[in-house]
């Protein structure tokens, strides 16, 4: 037994604290993420959002996770299309970033974009630092979300482009000292 797990556990100490979903929005959004847009392609759609809830699970086999809100038209797209690509934005992309954030003009997103199909179909956007293109393995209701998983069939990885980076509404990069 570890020497953490053997410590006794105060329960007088344990106690809920309200507080408001501006409070636990605006300390999510202090934790600096990449950014990412999420595509799904299905039947003659395509569609796609920009998401920060995204991270890898596992290495074997290669897993990733996305959370897509509930009411989006991206969910129904995943959901239906049984895939998602996952596009890691660049340096420079913040544009495109709040294009893909905004719920104006939502099936229009894509009008201009150069775009290449992944092997499941799901839309690759050019330019970004990479790809990863995903079959979903398994997915979890979450409040007002629904977690995916997917595992990576294919992915593009350009080593020479900068992330963009996000926190507190407001992006950025990586700066060496």
């Amino acid at each position: 037994m570890s020497r953490a797990s053997s410590l006794p556990l105060d329960w007088s100490r344990v106690f809920a604290v309200a507080f408001s979903s501006e409070e636990f929005r605006a300390l999510c959004g202090r934790w600096t993420t990449g950014v990412t847009i999420v595509t799904a392609y299905h039947g003659e759609s395509v569609h796609g959002m920009t998401v920060s809830a995204f991270t890898e699970v596992s290495l074997e086999p290669p897993l990733v996770l996305v959370c897509a809100d509930r009411a989006s038209n991206t969910h129904r797209m995943i959901e239906q299309g049984n895939a998602f690509a996952v596009n890691v934005l660049a340096r420079g992309q913040e544009g495109l970033s709040n294009k893909f954030a905004s719920k104006k003009d939502e099936w229009t997103r894509f009008d201009g974009l150069e775009v290449d199909l992944g092997s499941t179909g799901a839309p690759i956007l050019r330019g970004t630092v990479g790809a990863f293109d995903c079959r979903v393995v398994a997915a979890h209701d979450a409040g007002d979300h629904v977690i995916y998983v997917g595992r990576v069939e294919w992915l593009h990885l350009d080593p020479d482009i900068e992330p963009l980076l996000h926190q507190s509404s407001r992006y950025g990069v990586f700066c060496e000292d």
